[in-house]
């Protein structure tokens, strides 16, 4: 709707006008009506919740809005009171001293260098590390000087590896390189909420103590998680959990002890990153929806000639969190508190929200050519042709609806895989 400057203008928008809009200044609510239907917006707590992209609390967007905002409001008060009554701004207030413009330039900068790093994986590759494969599987590059690796069968003759990756160029949109590259599942396939039982009282928990090392970790990990836009900081929640910081484990191995006794024990390989979410799961109404059984997937699977093992990039983090919400989500570390955008890891009803986000958008595939349990999806068939039809048309879904996949973790045309730790 383009502006029209002849109609008086209330808020900003004559549709309010028409609308019916009542604003209830002490409850900070702004509700419309339009023929029977009414929406009601709570100002509050939405300023509560930053946009995804569009902060204006960057200095150079705050002048720019604030610059036209004053435009706008001069040509109405000319417009409804005329021509002699004008907003007058001094000079002093609206010069920028020599110190500020440096100040700017410096963000501007800094927004530049983050605005690289946050490019899609398909405009602005990223350097990866590429592991040592098994024997049957090797790498493939969708894009130019070897970037953009995906993991395929080795055992493919050259014309089905050429159709392959012609299938995986078309949709490479649906595969994640990072984790910036997750656009988030549209709200209108799912939403998560977090319902609470009918007596419950927020509870707010301290920090646990980190060491030096710790906290580093915890610290890498919020940088990451605030570049990616999936959290954002917050000062007033009612819920607060903390943070903790666990081991990876890997595989097992045997270590001699001081008594010289050999002990089977797990390599630790790195560190994790966790939130305490039990307060707020034991308050928690829980969601019932079933996971499918794995005795039964694994049967549809046996015995199919060609396999797609695919997984989905940081599964959870795709499903946006309800606006009113979000604020539950917010854990406590050294370095601030902060809220989830995006569902996190630790919330008890995440496995049937997801499940339930999965069951929506492959409902009519299914059983049929493929398997779903959570983040992890089998695509299979009995010949070559059919699979790679199954797995274009369940790539164009993911395009469709954002649903991101992990480069690393998908292994393309094998003929047999690990599902769920069973080996297929």
């Amino acid at each position: 709707m383009e502006a029209d400057e002849s109609v008086p203008i209330i808020l900003g928008r004559p549709f309010l006008r028409t609308a019916k809009a009542v604003i209830d200044v002490f409850d900070g609510k702004l509700t419309l009506r339009v023929g029977d239907e009414t929406v009601t917006f709570e100002i509050v707590k939405s300023m509560r919740h930053p946009g995804d992209h569009d902060d204006f609390s960057d200095p150079c967007h705050s002048m720019y809005f604030i610059n036209s905002f004053m435009s706008h409001v001069d040509r109405c008060l000319e417009y409804v009171c005329g021509a002699d009554l004008v907003v007058e701004r001094s000079e002093e207030e609206c010069e920028i001293d020599n110190e500020g413009v440096g100040v700017i330039s410096e963000v501007l900068e800094i927004d530049e260098l983050r605005e690289e790093s946050n490019k899609p994986s398909v405009e602005s590759p990223p350097a990866l590390e590429l592991k040592v494969l098994p024997s049957h599987l090797e790498y493939a590059f969708l894009g130019e000087d070897s970037t953009l690796p995906v993991v395929i069968s080795s055992r493919l003759s050259e014309e089905e590896k050429k159709r392959l990756l012609d299938v995986l160029r078309l949709y490479k949109g649906a595969i994640a390189w990072k984790l910036s590259d997750i656009q988030g599942i549209s709200p209108a396939y799912c939403t998560h909420r977090i319902l609470m039982e009918d007596e419950y009282k927020p509870v707010v928990q301290p920090q646990r103590r980190l060491n030096p090392n710790m906290q580093e970790v915890v610290k890498k990990e919020v940088l990451k998680l605030m570049d990616a836009g999936l959290i954002y900081p917050i000062s007033d929640s009612s819920w607060v959990s903390p943070t903790q910081v666990v081991p990876k484990k890997g595989g097992m191995t045997v270590i001699t002890n001081e008594k010289n006794e050999l002990i089977p024990s797990r390599t630790v390989t790195g560190w994790r990153v966790c939130i305490d979410y039990r307060k707020l799961n034991d308050a928690t109404r829980k969601d019932p929806f079933p996971l499918p059984f794995i005795d039964q997937m694994l049967e549809r699977l046996v015995g199919q000639q060609f396999y797609c093992f695919l997984d989905g990039f940081s599964g959870y983090f795709q499903i946006p969190i309800a606006p009113e919400d979000q604020e539950k989500t917010t854990f406590t570390c050294p370095y601030g508190t902060y809220a989830y955008r995006r569902v996190p890891f630790g919330l008890c009803n995440a496995p049937a929200t997801f499940q339930r986000c999965m069951v929506a958008i492959f409902q009519d595939m299914i059983e049929s050519s493929m398997e779903v349990f959570m983040d992890d999806f089998s695509v299979y068939c009995n010949s070559f042709d059919q699979c790679l039809v199954s797995l274009e048309r369940m790539l164009k879904r993911c395009v469709e609806t954002k649903l991101m996949l992990n480069w690393e973790k998908c292994h393309f045309m094998v003929t047999e895989g690990i599902v769920l730790g069973h080996k297929i």
